[in-house]
């Protein structure tokens, strides 16, 4: 699964997108497991309400389940002009 990283979450995670494996059934349990890698995922993933997600380019809940995604993005809220 590709996971893509915007704006801030980038530059605290220091990679634009990554390749990974995961067994997580929901965004929010893919969510656990990068938390879990490393202190700069726990850093980029400790206030989830500023954080939205999608699933191959559909906005989603992180209850959303994963199923068979190619792609989740995970990027600040944002804000109309």
């Amino acid at each position: 699964m590709r996971v893509l990283y915007f704006a801030w979450l980038r530059e605290r995670i220091g990679l634009p997108a990554e390749d990974i494996e995961t067994s997580a059934q929901t965004v929010e349990h893919l969510v656990q497991e990068l938390r879990s890698r490393a202190p700069r995922y726990e850093a980029a993933f400790s206030d989830l309400s500023a954080v939205r997600c999608a699933i191959d380019q559909n906005l989603v809940s992180f209850d959303a389940p994963l199923g068979d995604a190619r792609e989740v993005a995970f990027f600040p809220p944002m804000t109309g002009g």
